[in-house]
Order: C-alpha cells, then structure tokens, then sequence
C-alpha cells in the first residue's frame, strides 16, 4: 500500500490492519514502531476526531504529528498543490490531508515522494469506514453480518459500500431519491461483491433497509459544504431518523452507529445514540488504534 486515498488502496492489507489495531488496542503491539517519524496533517475543514486521533497516535508511536490548516499554508494563498506536494514530501514521512476535494489529494498524492492518507474528502473516509468494520468486528465477534446505512450517500457511505464486499459484509443503503451514493463506487462494490459473495442493496423504503439488521448506521443529513441546502434536506431525510421504531424492525441485538458529530433530534434521537445498544463510543475511540495501525503500515515497514 503507498497511500491510503481510497479504500480500495486497503484492499490487499485490510485484515492485517484489523490485526494491528486489536494488537495496538491491546497493548500487545511494539511500543514506539515510528521513533523519529513526522506526520504532516493538513486540515482544509474542520476536524475533532480525525485531528486527535491522529496527532495522539503519532505522538503514542514516538513520531510527531504537525497539524497544518489552509492558512498555515501558502495554497491558501494560490500555491499549485503539486509545488506544496513536492516541497511538503521533502521535509515528512507522511501526510494526511483533509480535503474539500477528492481531486485535489489525488493530484497532491501524484506529486509526493512520500505516503498520503485521506483524512476525509466529499468522496471518501476511508479511516472511517475500516475503524467501522474493526468495532463491528469487536461487537459482534464477526464480520459476517448485515448493516443498514440510513441517510445520505455521502463519503462514508460510499467508503463503507467499498469496505463491506471486501471483508464479505451485507450492507443495504436506505436514502431518498437524490441523495444515493456515488455511482462509480456502486459500481465498484457490486463487482467486489459479485467476488466475494457480499450482498449490495439500494432502497428509498426504510423498513426494507433495517429489517432484521444486525448493525444500523447513520451520519449527518447536514454535512460541510451542504448548509445552503438545510431546510430541504432535513424535510427530505425526516423518515430516516434512528430511533425507537427503527430499533424494534432491526435484530434484537442489533447495534447502533454514527461516526460523529451528531445532530440530536434529526438522523438520531439521544435515547438511541446513548442506549444499550450504541457503539458510537467505542467507534469514537477506535479510531485511535485503527489509525496507528495504518500509520505503521504506510510510515513504519519497507
């Protein structure tokens, strides 16, 4: 793996990044595998767990993580990205950007000497989505199980529509007409699945998305970048809310997922996203361990 843009760059190494995340979170892993290592971490949005975890991760391994917003920067005032990739991969062993755009790192990636992790672009988590199926493998003891994303077919969405066929998980996307995922990735993740024997679905009907699931997953109606389109949104997502109701049409001892910040009251009711049945604490915290261990594999072997 050279980077990390996509969770298709995962691919080959996404049970061995499972492994060591469990040996980072166990304690079991080698202490300071990246002594002397300097990540670069370039925010162009905002970010709470992506920063910490990150910078707290490099620093747990005995590296260093550099936290760069657009300002710090002289892109925010016109450098070509390809001159900041150059000059930037010089100085680190890594970068993780968080982009507003997914070409963009695709171009900075292009123009690196060193490995690049996407942090977060409008197309791709892909940190999200294997720290999701490492806490749904936790939970659950398997990945053998079914999970009904409700909402928006945002970049988490889409990443967990790559990951689930790769690891042999069901995933059904509930959403309203508009709001699906990226095309291409279907595309992508109905031919992974058609390989692994995963099941994909696309349906507008909530209660065929979550009956009988054992995982429920949902995110922001809002995200940055769409506030203009507010009103509209939560009037169009009111029937994907994750609540009571929902709970009673999933598995009895399904579990419940957000990946955060969330919105009280519109994709999630507070009796839900601190019930018996949430995992969004551990989902929180995981991105810790995940997170090293993609860091170890990109920065800390060859």
């Amino acid at each position: 793996m050279k980077h990390l843009l996509s969770v298709l760059d995962a691919q080959d190494q996404v049970w061995n990044i499972l492994e060591e995340a469990e040996a980072f979170k166990s304690g079991k892993a080698q202490n300071k595998p990246l002594k002397g290592k300097t990540l670069a971490m370039v925010f162009e949005k905002a970010s709470t767990r992506t920063r910490i975890s990150f910078e707290v991760a490099m620093f747990q391994l005995g590296g260093f993580g550099l936290y760069l917003s657009a300002s710090d920067l002289q892109l925010g005032r016109g450098e070509m990205i390809e001159d900041t990739a150059r000059a930037m991969s010089r100085y680190v062993d890594g970068v993780m950007i968080r982009a507003k755009k997914h070409e963009d790192l695709l171009k900075f990636a292009s123009f690196s000497k060193v490995p690049v992790i996407n942090g977060l672009t409008n197309l791709e988590h892909p940190c999200q989505a294997l720290t999701d199926i490492f806490t749904v493998k936790e939970r659950k003891g398997n990945l053998n199980v079914h999970m009904a994303f409700l909402g928006d077919g945002n970049n988490v969405c889409n990443s967990l529509l790559l990951i689930a066929p790769l690891v042999g998980m069901d995933i059904t996307i509930g959403c309203p007409y508009g709001y699906e995922p990226d095309s291409n990735i279907l595309k992508q993740a109905i031919k992974l699945a058609h390989i692994s024997g995963s099941r994909i679905e696309l349906t507008s009907n909530v209660s065929d998305a979550v009956n009988g699931a054992d995982v429920i997953y949902t995110d922001v109606w809002v995200s940055m970048g769409d506030e203009d389109e507010e009103a509209q949104r939560i009037k169009d997502f009111q029937d994907y809310q994750v609540n009571q109701k929902i709970l009673k049409m999933a598995d009895k001892e399904a579990m419940v997922m957000h990946c955060l910040p969330a919105i009280r009251g519109q994709e999630i009711t507070e009796d839900v996203l601190n019930g018996p049945k949430s995992a969004v604490w551990d989902q929180a915290e995981n991105r810790l361990h995940v997170q090293k261990a993609i860091l170890n594999n990109l920065l800390g072997k060859g």
